[in-house]
């Protein structure tokens, strides 16, 4: 069977590779220009900052097996300097992404916009882009995003994603010109900065100085429409001001604006419609982490494969291994 993806993040990888091993083909669409979603780095002038996601832990289950598998083949590795048990992606968290990649068909810069049901299953479409068909339909990205493709479709399912709620982040990203000794390798809750970390005391990342800092989500949605240069200065201020650090002037300071980083709401739960063919998937379906969209994307894969009787409404499953 031919099954589209919708978003090629983690959970619609873990999808699409689960889907390939049960011998079925997958072709994934992203809007983004490269591999990496919530998992993205930027890499400058001898300097990297992921600012998306920072690390994962090795989890339990298949997720520990899968995490095991990466480490073996030399694509994640402990961050002794970071949390207890925090593993990185090697070089950088994007490579993560970009090795699922491998041996898929993943089209980026491809919005999908509208899908339609026809006799053979689903056709998807969006602006520039060849009309694909494909036989059952799986949407892999926030519930805000997700929605609006699913609610003409099965408006039961769409309204069992209405509970879960996004919350956005703003990062900025900083390069100075000589290490900052006085602080530590990362830190939390420094006012309204959740999260501050030394981008390049993670393993495999070039020697320059490179700071993430995410603002938590109560402050990033209060300012979530000022412009990147002001939240970025902003936010360099109060991590000075916060960690007792007086700054040198950043050679390079950039802020990230993500709408959809984190989510809560009902957790534990798979969404497939089997008599559609349609199904949604994420990390918001399970445990918002790395472990949760891997976890999401492979079971949603399975209920695919086993292929229920049609039965024309969503089907909510309220267990997930």
């Amino acid at each position: 069977m031919r099954v589209g993806i919708v978003g090629a993040g983690i959970a619609g990888l873990a999808c699409a590779r689960r889907l390939t091993v049960l011998g079925h083909d997958a072709v994934l669409f992203d809007k983004g220009f490269r591999p990496g979603g919530r998992l993205s780095t930027l890499r400058l002038d001898g300097r990297s900052w992921d600012f998306g996601a920072q690390y994962l832990v090795p989890g339990t289950g298949a997720f520990s097996a899968q995490v095991a598998a990466w480490m073996q083949s030399g694509l994640v590795a402990q961050w002794p300097d970071g949390p207890d048990g925090a593993l990185v992606g090697v070089p950088d968290m994007a490579n993560l992404v970009e090795a699922q990649c491998a041996g898929l068909d993943v089209r980026f810069k491809a919005q999908i916009q509208h899908i339609e049901r026809t006799p053979s299953g689903w056709s998807v479409s969006g602006a520039g882009l060849p009309r694909e068909e494909v036989a059952a339909l799986v949407i892999a990205v926030p519930p805000e995003q997700a929605i609006p493709l699913v609610s003409l479709h099965d408006f039961a399912m769409a309204t069992a994603m209405i509970g879960t709620q996004s919350q956005p982040c703003w990062t900025v990203m900083a390069g100075f010109a000589e290490p900052l000794p006085a602080l530590p390798a990362y830190m939390r809750d420094l006012g309204p900065i959740a999260w501050a970390a030394r981008n390049n005391s993670k393993p495999g990342r070039p020697a320059g100085e490179s700071w993430v800092l995410q603002a938590g989500p109560d402050w990033s949605q209060a300012n979530l429409e000022l412009d990147r240069e002001t939240v970025a200065a902003r936010l360099i201020e109060i991590f000075s001001a916060q960690s007792g650090c007086a700054l040198p002037p950043p050679v390079f300071l950039k802020a990230h604006r993500w709408r959809f980083a984190e989510t809560s709401g009902p957790l534990d739960r798979i969404l497939w419609n089997a008599g559609l063919g349609l199904g949604v998937c994420g990390d918001w379906c399970s445990v918002a982490r790395i472990e949760g969209a891997w976890l999401s994307g492979t079971k949603l894969a399975e209920a695919v494969h086993a292929a229920p009787a049609p039965s024309g409404t969503a089907a909510v499953s309220g267990a997930m291994a």
